[in-house]
């Protein structure tokens, strides 16, 4: 026999009507009277029927994800599976499910954002990088869709829900931590320019050479394209230089992988030739050769927070826009060393 609502509540010695506020994990109710429907829910069997709850409501209670791009690049990195896991439990904790933009160039990209929008398949979306003139953010603001984006939006910052690390600072701080180990040449090994995460990386790392009166020299900047596309050529250009880099700033610690790798065929030893200073702090940087120093950024905690704003969103339209910064932490291992 089908384990109805009312079956729950009597169980619960609760109404009908408190279950289904349960269900939708209503503020208003006690965290003591949740639990005991739950237990009831869980002793019955029941498990609610949410399309017919969504249908109701007029909502899907889905979350579209957005990613720079599924090709192989991005599906790779681990910072993406990990701020996608941050995000999973947040709105597990909600009981929304999550839809996966899928496109390998941002007309594809474009184009599936527009159909979930307009064909109602998502509530909200969650924007996982935030790029230069982004086209996609344009849309969404004009349309008054709710979304939150992971990292500081290029446009209209004032304007929209972000969650993000101080970028800037971070790598300045990161560029000090190699200058104090008296290192003056040191290259940026960055991500596209497009992204705002390189362009604010990037300005941290140039104010730091010039507030300790060192020279930029734009030899000493590759884009992590140039490095994936012909490495050893990249770096053999770095080395070939006058007065070639003793240090290396990388933005990520798949790139900053990489990059051990082709040094290391070419000979060059690392700390003791080269020292790198990575970011993201991925489980596999403490496992490399040599362990990498990196800026751990909070992954999870990225994905997650960004999750609870836009279902806060969702569930409060005058819900007013946030700019949470996260900290981050630099964690020393073996890929840095006294210059002498």
């Amino acid at each position: 026999m089908t384990v109805t609502i009312k079956d729950v509540a009597k169980l619960a010695n609760v109404a009908p009507s408190t279950v289904s506020r349960v269900i939708a994990n209503n503020s208003k109710i006690s965290e003591k009277t949740k639990k005991r429907v739950r237990e009831a829910m869980k002793e019955l069997g029941y498990h609610p029927n949410f399309i017919a709850r969504c249908l109701a409501n007029k909502s899907t209670h889905i979350i579209g994800i957005v990613l720079p791009s599924t090709n192989s690049a991005y599906f790779q990195n681990p910072f993406f599976s990990m701020a996608l896991q941050g995000i999973s439990e947040g709105v597990h904790e909600h009981q929304y499910a999550l839809q996966i933009c899928a496109g390998k160039t941002n007309v594809e990209i474009y184009d599936d954002v527009v159909d979930m929008v307009q064909g109602g398949r998502v509530d909200g979306i969650i924007l996982l990088y935030s790029r230069v003139n982004d086209r996609i953010l344009q849309y969404l603001k004009e349309r008054n869709f709710p979304f939150v984006s992971i990292g500081r939006p290029y446009d209209f910052s004032e304007e929209i829900t972000y969650v993000d690390n101080n970028n800037s600072k971070a790598a300045k701080e990161a560029t000090q931590y190699l200058i104090r180990l008296g290192h003056k040449r040191i290259s940026f090994v960055g991500g596209h320019g497009e992204y705002i995460v390189t362009v604010e990386r990037r300005k941290g790392y140039e104010e730091a050479l010039q507030a300790a009166g060192l020279p930029l020299d734009t030899h000493l900047f590759l884009e992590d394209t140039i490095v994936r596309t012909d490495s050893s050529k990249a770096m053999a250009g770095l080395l070939a230089l006058k007065y070639p880099p003793t240090a290396m700033i990388v933005t990520d610690d798949l790139l900053a992988l990489k990059v051990l790798t082709v040094l290391k065929g070419l000979g060059v030893s690392v700390p003791d030739d080269m020292s790198i200073i990575s970011f993201n702090n991925v489980l596999f940087s403490q496992y490399s050769t040599p362990p990498l120093t990196s800026v751990d950024v909070g992954i999870f905690d990225l994905g997650y927070q960004a999750s609870i704003c836009l279902i806060q969103q969702l569930n409060n339209s005058k819900e007013p826009m946030k700019r949470i910064l996260l900290p981050y932490e630099l964690v020393e291992r073996q890929s840095c060393k006294q210059l002498k």
